[in-house]
């Protein structure tokens, strides 16, 4: 039954969104715990850790997401893991956040001058310590900014996932275009609710930019 396009559709496409923001959060979540670790590994004195981790890096990266989205949802049917498609979803982002955030924080890293390298182990402090106390601080930072920028990326991306049936926010407006058949009426909201979360994300990467940027220089 074709219906108008109306504020209760609306509501749905909003509500969908906030299965957008879900997704993003949880692939931030734990593609980051991901990341950090192969960041540290990527600038470990280990020469297998920080190969393996370079590996890891561009595999990911020289895959379509989407690409790592069929492996993850469909492959691991395959091999007798049945997962819902939400948590499918996530794993697959969380792996594609996990190569990218990895790659920025190891810049990051490896941005900190060498004197606070030097400086922390006359200290006589650990490994984990000089991490802990001087070295990821001032990362943090440096990182913070494009970690932003990409998590714009991140919620963007997240549209892929109406490929397997999860109703996010492109999945709800192809379904709502089916019912309505007002594709422009329904995609012009869908994408202006894109905007509303994405814009605020974008400037505030610019103003972090800035502000580091004045911080650096000062």
């Amino acid at each position: 039954m074709i219906r108008p396009f109306g504020w209760q559709e609306f509501l749905f496409l909003l509500e969908s969104a906030g299965w957008t923001v879900v997704l993003t959060i949880a692939a931030a979540l734990l593609g980051g715990v991901l990341a950090l670790l192969v960041s540290i590994a990527r600038v470990s004195s280990n020469f297998v850790a920080r190969e393996c981790a370079r590996a890891y890096i561009g595999i990911i990266q020289g895959i379509p997401v989407l690409m790592v989205l069929f492996l993850s949802y469909y492959g691991l049917a395959q091999a007798g893991f049945d997962l819902p498609p939400i948590v499918a979803a996530s794993v697959a982002l969380s792996i594609y956040t996990s190569a990218y955030l990895g790659d920025i924080w190891r810049g990051a890293i490896q941005s900190v001058h060498r004197q606070q390298w030097e400086a922390s182990a006359s200290l006589a402090l650990t490994r984990v310590q000089q991490y802990r106390y001087v070295i990821l601080p001032q990362s943090v930072k440096i990182a913070l900014p494009p970690t932003v920028g990409f998590l714009v990326q991140l919620v963007k991306n997240t549209s892929i996932v109406s490929i397997v049936s999860v109703i996010e926010l492109t999945r709800a407006a192809q379904l709502m275009n089916n019912i309505t058949f007002e594709p422009f009426r329904v995609f012009i909201t869908a994408a202006l609710i894109y905007l509303a979360i994405c814009y605020p994300m974008s400037r505030a990467s610019r103003h972090l930019e800035e502000k580091f940027r004045v911080y650096r220089d000062g």
